[in-house]
């Protein structure tokens, strides 16, 4: 089999490759000056009480209480199946881009098809250059400090040419975790540096254009990694949200300059300089004022709505998808983003992840997909103990990047099937197997990214709420990394289709784990991995 080498965070950890691991005396060593954060803080009950009310989509509506809600017209959402889907849309909608191109990876690879985007990226900018005297099209690009520096050849490197031909239209923003200081930071080695806390959000926006994806800007997520894409079509006011949090966390994080160094804006905290507190009050506020401001908006605009369409009930068909005048349908889909920033105090997609997990009703279906299958207790604890069927996908170890790796890293994939191991024993113990189903994800060539979840109701076979984004449901994704994803919710039975396809099509892919599954020889755990997960599975 084709090995592939592992691109993110020990989400796995810290987009290692195995031609690039260190010493495993380094290692030892390099751990042993995390211990102060090995030991996990007391666990806090988050999820908020609420019941999920009526029947049907608006059942969901709670979720407005904490974010904006979106209404949005069904036939503006188009869900992608494929990286070559998702990279060929990118450079289209690239190109296409008049105002505003903003994007948010965790890093940008150096191989030809990153490069490919960064010139579709010039062309664009150009073209903007020369067409005005003023030009309008602005270009911000969010990554994470620690993996985008990794290397003499990095992201940095592959963008400062932008920045140096086009001074005033180009912003980089480098974030760089406020965990990651002093004496952990001199001493914590590249790559494993990573492991303290990223900048994980993806989100890639064009004008009024706006993909939803697990996926980086490197190649392997444009060939044959496999992850989940969502666009969202001329929706100026969720565009305009996530251009806005991308601005809040990049005015929070250093500005790369035209010599690769860093700057922070002036007077603004430095993250691992500055004070820690302080620092983190301050990028709590600017990412809450964005939630809050786009929240009384999107509320001023439903009762304003709300009041026209009481007005023109008379006149009007009340259920009329085509209004009189020009105005949009009635949305029939409604769109939550969902954000935790734990290092900021901010964990409002943990709230909503946990109510949806207890909330749901004895026959509903859940179908929860990760590449690194590491739950939090909580989230264990609520899929063991609660009503709904689980349907839970996750990679075999031959799709696992680290598949086939050298030295310490060959062992990761060991780590993920003693988790697994260990989970699946806890569902047979509580007898529990046929409400909790584990299947791995297996395709020869490939590896593993998506990650997500996919809502039925009771007595329905199309799922009514999906979430898709960068969580991975883990201690990583809760407790250390700046994560987005967004709840979709539609009462729209094509889009319903496109979504339940989506799940079907990623897990016909797939093989039901039996007892028989551990008894393989390629899941022989060796008695050091055992040893050692408990004690680093939260930097997973």
């Amino acid at each position: 089999m084709q090995t592939h080498h592992q691109t993110e965070p020990w989400k796995g950890t810290a987009e290692f490759r195995e031609e690039q691991f260190v010493d495993p005396r380094v290692v030892t060593s390099s751990w042993l000056l995390l211990a102060p954060l090995l030991t996990p803080p007391i666990p806090m009950i988050t999820a908020m009480p609420c019941s999920l009310c009526p029947e049907g989509a608006h059942r969901f509506q709670w979720i407005r209480n904490l974010v904006p809600e979106f209404g949005i017209s069904s036939s503006h959402v188009k869900v992608l199946s494929s990286p070559a889907e998702f990279y060929e849309l990118l450079k289209v909608q690239i190109k296409a881009a008049k105002q505003r191109v903003v994007m948010a990876s965790l890093y940008l690879g150096t191989g030809l098809l990153e490069q490919e985007l960064v010139n579709c990226l010039e062309e664009a900018l150009e073209k903007s250059l020369q067409a005005n005297e003023s030009p309008n099209l602005r270009v911000s690009i969010l990554l994470d400090y620690t993996r985008g520096s990794r290397g003499r050849r990095n992201s940095r490197t592959m963008l400062i040419p932008l920045l140096q031909r086009f001074p005033e239209q180009v912003r980089v923003s480098l974030f760089h975790t406020p965990n990651l200081r002093g004496l952990l930071k001199l001493l914590i080695p590249e790559r494993f540096n990573e492991t303290i806390g990223l900048q994980h959000i993806k989100v890639y926006l064009f004008d009024d254009n706006v993909i939803l994806s697990g996926a980086n800007l490197s190649d392997l997520y444009f060939t044959n990694r496999q992850d989940r894409y969502v666009l969202l079509q001329d929706s100026p006011e969720i565009a305009d949200f996530f251009t806005e949090l991308v601005d809040a966390i990049g005015d929070v994080s250093l500005q790369l300059q035209q010599d690769d160094t860093v700057e922070m804006i002036e007077g603004m905290v430095h993250p691992y300089q500055g004070d820690k507190v302080r620092y983190c009050e301050i990028a709590n506020q600017r990412v809450m004022e964005v939630i809050n401001s786009a929240r009384a908006r999107q509320e001023l605009l439903h009762t304003k709505t709300f009041h026209s369409s009481q007005q023109g009930s008379s006149v009007l068909p009340q259920h009329s998808s085509e209004t009189a005048g020009g105005l949009k349908p009635e949305p029939d889909t409604w769109i939550y983003p969902l954000i935790q920033m734990k290092p900021f105090g901010i964990q409002i997609d943990e709230m909503v992840t946990e109510t949806l997990l207890t909330e749901a009703e004895r026959d509903a279906r859940i179908y929860l997909t990760t590449g690194y299958f590491n739950l939090t207790q909580a989230y264990m604890d609520l899929v063991l103990g609660t009503r709904a069927e689980y349907r839970i996908l996750l990679a075999s170890p031959e799709v696992n990047g680290f598949f086939g790796a050298k030295g310490v890293a060959g062992a990761i994939p060991s780590a993920y099937v003693y988790i697994e191991h260990q989970f699946y024993n806890e569902v047979c113990c509580l007898h529990q197997q046929e409400r909790i189903q584990l299947q791995e994800y297996s395709r020869a060539g490939w590896t593993f990214h998506a990650k997500g979840l996919w809502l039925y109701l009771a007595g329905s076979n199309l799922p009514c709420l999906t979430l898709i984004g960068s969580p991975n449901f883990g201690y990583r994704s809760v407790h250390r990394d700046l994560e987005a994803q967004v709840a979709i919710v539609t009462e729209n039975k094509a889009l319903q289709q496109q979504l339940h396809q989506e799940q079907e099509q990623l897990y016909l892919c797939s093989g039901v784990v039996s007892s028989s599954t551990f008894e393989q020889p390629s899941r022989h755990v060796k008695l050091w991995v055992k040893l050692v997960t408990p004690l680093i599975k939260n930097f997973f």
